[in-house]
């Protein structure tokens, strides 16, 4: 079988895993006696916002949970790693029906963005929160009786938590309506990625599995004491970091064909890598440029940005950072600690996080 059939074969039954729990969700709105058109709209928001993206959040604890195991996994094994999987798309859900709404986004993964359909607008809102209630109630039917259970409940409040701190930065320092580039800066943007992106995006992934697979606060191996969840951060965080300056960089530069959506960071004003680095390298004359185009809802405007990227050579500068980038984590993964290949010992491996790494190298969508 060719990768290309294995990866559509994985996602495939990781798709079965969602029609069940969609079903689920959607029976027990009915024994809560909601009114058959509430119980629609549900599916609906479920089956709009849920499945259709990459899913690579959600499989990857799939795939970690595995790894971490040294062995194929039960039938229960799966089902209850692809759970959680799930629940982080149900989280992404989430944090993306809203974020369109604040940004005025138009398309999402190809499509328009959910609160944009006829009779939804606001509605969408509450829409937004059903999708995160879901998660709890899927945690709780499925891991209640687990000796983990509070830990998993943690990780969701902690890294929701997180990810609207870095919301919150992110919107008030490039707010649509009033642009002040001295207020961006390449610290404010790693703050941003780190708190926005990283952790709900690759750090939850991993803990989840590790958690599910009883890694342990600490332990010893080769005489070296680990501390595998501190480990997996300092590797997991310059990845979404990596991750969200590819975003950045193919919202400039990519197609919406190629992206599935409209790049819209320069007209929305937004704090994204490009212009941080364009920032700390333009000549005065190029500043003033940014200054009086940059965030402005005007087509022309917007080209005089990207011929200025062009111009300093944006593309160039993030292909050197990709390949820097990719050396750096590689070096990090390479200096983790691991026991022999086909034990389950609950410890920490260095595929968790290369399978996460090739995942998104050179990626272009």
């Amino acid at each position: 079988m060719s990768a290309i059939d294995l990866k559509k074969q994985k996602r495939a039954k990781f798709e079965e895993v969602y029609a069940s729990i969609r079903n689920e969700l959607v029976e027990h709105m009915a024994s809560e006696n909601m009114p058959k058109d509430a119980i629609e709209w549900y599916r609906r928001n479920l089956d709009y916002n849920v499945p259709g993206g990459k899913l690579n959040r959600g499989m990857s604890v799939v795939d970690s949970v595995e790894i971490l195991r040294g062995r194929p996994l039960t039938h229960d094994e799966y089902f209850k790693a692809a759970v959680l999987g799930w629940c982080i798309e149900f989280l992404q859900a989430f944090f993306l029906v809203s974020d369109d709404m604040m940004d005025a986004s138009l398309t999402r993964r190809g499509q328009p963005c959910y609160y944009l359909l006829e009779r939804v607008g606001n509605i969408a809102i509450n829409d937004s929160f059903m999708l995160e209630g879901a998660i709890y109630h899927l945690v709780r039917k499925y891991f209640r009786s687990e000796p983990y259970y509070v830990h998993l409940l943690e990780l969701f409040h902690e890294t929701t938590y997180q990810t609207e701190m870095g919301q919150l930065v992110d919107l008030i320092t490039a707010p649509e309506d009033r642009v002040d580039l001295s207020k961006f800066s390449i610290a404010k943007h790693a703050f941003i990625v780190q708190y926005k992106t990283a952790y709900y995006s690759f750090y939850l992934s991993v803990a989840l599995a590790m958690r599910v697979c009883g890694v342990p606060e600490s332990y010893t191996l080769d005489g070296k004491t680990i501390e595998p969840y501190k480990v997996a951060l300092s590797i997991l965080l310059p990845l979404g970091e990596y991750f969200q300056i590819q975003d950045d960089f193919l919202d400039y530069y990519g197609t919406p064909e190629q992206i599935g959506k409209v790049g819209t960071d320069i007209v929305d004003n937004k704090c994204s890598w490009c212009i941080n680095i364009a920032l700390s390298v333009v000549t005065p004359e190029q500043r003033k440029i940014l200054d009086e185009n940059y965030g402005q809802k005007d087509a022309a405007k917007e080209a005089k940005i990207k011929a200025l990227y062009k111009e300093i050579g944006i593309p160039e500068r993030y292909f050197a950072y990709e390949e820097q980038a990719y050396e750096r984590i590689t070096a990090l993964i390479n200096a983790v600690p691991e026991p022999e290949p086909g034990t389950d010992r609950g410890v920490l491996r260095r595929e968790v996080f290369t399978s996460f790494l090739n995942k998104i190298y050179k990626r272009t969508k």
